[in-house]
């Protein structure tokens, strides 16, 4: 049987829950360097003063991000009227605009922000203009011109009101959108909508698809479980979490080394009708772990991505087909 790659075997996703601050790229690194896993992932970036649901990938499960990319999104945002920001975020230079709306007038504007929408993002972002990133041109003073793109608000929904200073109103909302959608801008074109102005001021994801806050690991618990592979070991999800869309088949050892190979193969057990032939499958081996993800193919599975070091060709498998032409590769 095939070995999982990697030389520590934590092999998983972990939850977790990012404080305000570090970038995503910062608790990437943080979890390389204190778990030794060298292949580590990150299932959506969120901004440095956000917090909440940042779903890791280690080792074997980074081959699995990409299914994850386009996940829906949750979040608890907080959104302060009454001023503009140069980055749609407190982290930016305010300015003060407009009057200030009620709660009234904010809630029966909130209808015109679900569903589909044009949303133009952020000058402060990480999209390319030129070969440059957007942020960079706007610190140089440029104004970058970012093209509108389709994002879906499921839910925008407005969940607490503080109106104690009434110039300076502040929200708190619940959204659930597509992934791709900055709340900065909902925040800022909301601000616009009523007549007013308004920013991001704080940002908690809840929710990345699958992956639930209440689910998640917080840094200190990384920190004091990471010297202890086994202690950590406990915290990681299983890759297969979130592929539950994936129907789920089990394969006998000689298939297990065929597709670790990259090898079409014909299961022994027969695939059930699927209204998609190009449907995307789960292979597990015998003891119920993720081996590969695969597309039918004609009666055939072909592997897309593989889990499992190569078994040598000493045993083919009795239903492989020599095709090597699935990817391995993340």
């Amino acid at each position: 049987m095939s070995r999982p790659r990697g030389t520590t075997g934590l092999d998983g996703i972990l939850i977790l829950a990012k404080p305000p601050g570090p970038t995503s790229h910062d608790m990437v690194a943080l979890v390389r360097r204190l778990t030794g896993v060298r292949r580590v992932g990150h299932g959506g970036t969120l901004d440095p003063f956000a917090s909440g649901v940042l779903p890791i990938f280690l080792g074997q499960a980074t081959r699995v991000v990409e299914y994850h990319l386009g996940d829906r999104k949750t979040y608890r945002a907080t959104i302060c009227f009454g001023a503009r920001s140069t980055t749609d975020d407190l982290e930016g230079e305010l300015t003060p605009s407009g009057v200030a709306p009620d709660r009234a007038k904010v809630e029966a504007t909130l209808g015109g922000f679900r569903g589909q929408l044009e949303q133009r993002p952020p000058a402060f972002s990480a999209i390319k203009v030129a070969g440059r990133r957007s942020y960079a041109l706007a610190r140089a003073g440029v104004t970058p011109e970012l093209k509108s793109r389709s994002v879906t608000i499921h839910r925008f929904d407005l969940v607490e009101w503080d109106g104690t200073d009434p110039e300076r109103p502040i929200a708190v909302a619940e959204v659930e959108c597509s992934a791709g959608t900055y709340v900065r801008a909902l925040a800022r074109d909301l601000g616009e909508a009523v007549g007013s102005a308004a920013y991001l001021g704080a940002l908690v994801r809840t929710a990345s698809g699958p992956f639930r806050i209440d689910d998640a690991v917080v840094l200190d618990t990384v920190r004091d479980t990471a010297a202890d592979p086994e202690a950590f070991r406990l915290l990681v999800r299983s890759p297969e979490m979130g592929l539950e869309a994936f129907p789920r088949i089990v394969l006998d050892d000689s298939d297990v080394a065929a597709v670790s190979r990259g090898q079409f193969i014909r299961p022994h057990v027969p695939l059930s009708p699927a209204p998609d032939p190009d449907e995307r499958l789960r292979l597990v081996d015998s003891s119920g772990r993720l081996v590969a993800i695969a597309l039918r193919r004609d009666g055939r599975l072909a592997p897309e991505k593989v889990l499992v070091d190569a078994v040598p060709a000493t045993a083919t498998a009795e239903h492989a087909e020599p095709l090597l032409t699935a990817t391995t590769d993340a």
